[in-house]
């Protein structure tokens, strides 16, 4: 395959660029190449970007599949330029025992567009000799160490203790003081801990002061997070999440961490729920996968990051800190996970878009930064926006681990 006419940031500038893949992988980029190829992608001056990485979804299989499943949410995932996606362990049953993470990469297999990983989850029943068997099997433990479901809400010391020294990278979900307990841990136990959706001014202070002392701490910050804030809540009760929305400050806080690298990555906590349930009751979480990239893409055009930055946080950073091999990068020998977006687009986005279950987006009406046109998983073509038939079926995704 040949992707000719696209747009590539090279040494920081933006220049036409032919790509060239074979086997899955990408072979040669350079500013002409003159091969005859059985399948030409004409980028028709879109600019073309690594594949998104995004290390935080609930795709709800098994157990709460009326809301998303495999094959939904990464068909949102395609349609959005995420070419691999992390999935959590909160579902039902909880991924906290080595049958149930076995189950769970089985029942995935032949039914994502996009390749993938699994999270295993801490248990407050102490699961510890479980993540100590699985550890390698997983792309982290998650700790639930502020508010869960099922078993996983872990507030016993001695429990949190054991779970994080028999892991190799724990993710947690900490708000407030448990961002600090978080730090602690991992500074006492000398394991890596992935900090989810922070949302606070407080919160990033915290990262900031633990990454000066030397601790590998990562952060991660979430599109709504940074775009949304308290004033945007309405009382349909459908920007309710948790972490919840702050204030403009802590948005403000937010985006200072990516400049200075603080923040680590952009991860969606893609959390979706039907509108039913969002108007019925309470229910917290909001879906995220589709548009963050679309969305991020905002900030580069407000010149708030650069698009190197960009794909620092969504694509480079959580191949690194997750040890997801030769992804992440537009480089010759890595996977051809590419995704080819116009710039000049910036149509609003509408529910109607949506491919997700829960058939709608907190976007809803908001001005996109660019739209993805294309998205390529290993070189093989998931989505086209260019073609009658969108969705080409290639379920093609395969796990990372």
């Amino acid at each position: 395959m040949l992707i000719k006419n696209g747009l590539v940031e090279v040494d920081g500038q933006i220049k036409f660029q032919d790509i060239l893949i074979e086997n899955e992988k990408i072979k040669e980029i350079a500013d002409e190449i003159n091969i005859i190829s059985e399948e030409v992608i004409d980028a028709q001056g879109g600019y073309i970007l690594p594949g998104v990485i995004d290390p935080h979804v609930h795709m709800r299989d098994p157990g709460l599949t009326h809301k998303e499943d495999f094959e939904t949410g990464s068909m949102a995932c395609a349609k959005g330029g995420v070419t691999t996606f992390l999935d959590m362990p909160n579902t039902i049953p909880n991924t906290i025992t080595e049958e149930a993470l076995l189950d769970k990469k089985r029942d995935a297999v032949g039914r994502s567009y996009v390749d993938y990983g699994f999270y295993f989850g801490g248990s407050k029943n102490d699961n510890s000799l479980e993540v100590a068997k699985v550890k390698d099997m997983a792309v982290a433990t998650k700790v639930f160490m502020n508010v869960s479901t099922g078993n996983m809400l872990v507030e016993d010391e001695q429990i949190l203790e054991n779970i994080f020294k028999s892991s190799k990278l724990v993710a947690v979900h900490a708000e407030g003081e448990m961002v600090a307990k978080a730090i602690e841990l991992s500074e006492k136990t000398k394991t890596p801990v992935y900090l989810c959706h922070l949302s606070t001014k407080e919160e990033i202070e915290m990262v900031r002061e633990a990454k000066a002392k030397g601790l590998e701490i990562y952060a991660e910050v979430t599109p709504h997070h940074l775009f949304l804030n308290q004033e945007h809540v309405g009382s349909d009760n459908l920007l309710r999440m948790k972490p919840e929305l702050k204030t403009k400050e802590d948005n403000e806080a937010l985006w200072e961490g990516i400049v200075d690298g603080t923040v680590d990555t952009i991860g969606t906590d893609h959390a979706p729920h039907t509108l039913a349930e969002k108007t019925e009751k309470l229910t917290f979480g909001i879906p995220g996968v589709q548009f963050s990239l679309e969305m991020m893409l905002k900030a580069v055009k407000g010149e708030r990051i650069t698009l190197e930055k960009l794909k620092e946080i969504m694509c480079e950073n959580p191949a690194k800190i997750f040890g997801i091999k030769n992804k992440g990068k537009l480089e010759v020998g890595y996977d051809a996970d590419i995704v080819i977006v116009d710039m000049k687009n910036e149509e609003k986005i509408t529910n109607e878009e949506v491919v997700s279950k829960c058939g709608w987006t907190p976007y809803n009406e908001r001005t996109r930064g660019g739209k993805v046109m294309a998205t390529l998983v290993r070189g093989n073509v998931v989505y086209n926006e260019r073609r009658i038939k969108k969705f080409i079926n290639n379920k093609i995704g395969k796990e990372v681990m």
